[in-house]
């Protein structure tokens, strides 16, 4: 073999040996970016982190939404969005002094009612009314009320998106094919808007709207403001001081 054929034949060896490295590093490449792309949804939507809960024995009433004894002298009404900052704040500070003071000692028959108004395109407050309905069902309303609240974002940033919604209820132990069945069509859709038409003839404020035997609630601060528990009681008390 001549000089020059030894080298034709080591550069056609080199270019085959290129060729195959190109067709390697390209294949190579397409795997990562399959793999990139469908990772995430092999791994499910994004819900972030879940604060869980430790569920609170509370004296439920036979309907879905309440607490206490229904032939509690004192009825106290309160309608809220789980979107609501305000409500975030009465139902972490005052709510639970409420039901200690009134509610658990057969004063105050207790009901939560559903305003959804701040949704913003979202659908966050509709969708976490609906689901909380969902796990009271279950008979887990008061639970899954806890849960939203403790997981909180802020208004419209993603707090309640349908996948999170869901993780709740399994955090909660809740049994999942009931909750996806009546989550998926809105089950109660029709019940949370009689509750928000309900409120607006009352003249609820930007929630939380806490009305005591029909008497709305104010704040000794202003009308703007998250009524105390002072304002509250005192409400309450008057009440109780009529029977």
């Amino acid at each position: 073999m001549s000089k020059r054929q030894e080298i034709r034949d080591r550069r056609r060896r080199t270019d085959r040996r290129n060729r195959i490295l190109i067709i390697l590093l390209v294949g190579l490449i397409a795997v990562l970016v399959v793999f990139v792309l469908i990772l995430p949804g092999l791994k499910g939507p994004n819900v972030g982190k879940i604060v869980q809960i430790t569920p609170v024995a509370r004296k439920a009433a036979v309907d879905k939404t309440t607490m206490g004894d229904p032939k509690a002298p004192v009825k106290m009404d309160v309608w809220e969005d789980f979107q609501c900052s305000g409500c975030l704040s009465y139902s972490k500070n005052l709510e639970p002094q409420v039901i200690s003071t009134y509610v658990d000692t057969g004063k105050v028959f207790y009901t939560f009612h559903f305003y959804p108004f701040i949704d913003g395109g979202s659908g966050e407050s509709h969708q976490a009314a609906n689901a909380a309905m969902c796990a009271a069902a279950q008979g887990r309303f008061w639970d899954y009320h806890d849960m939203l609240f403790a997981n909180w974002l802020g208004e419209n940033a993603g707090s309640f998106t349908n996948a999170r919604l869901v993780v709740f209820a399994q955090r909660l132990g809740l049994d999942m094919t009931a909750f996806n069945a009546c989550f998926q069509v809105n089950t109660y859709a029709d019940q949370i808007a009689q509750d928000a038409q309900a409120g607006g003839k009352l003249g609820v404020p930007p929630t939380p709207g806490i009305f005591v035997n029909g008497k709305m609630v104010v704040s000794s601060a202003g009308q703007d403001y998250l009524p105390s528990f002072a304002d509250i009681s005192k409400t309450i008390d008057a009440a109780l001081n009529q029977h």
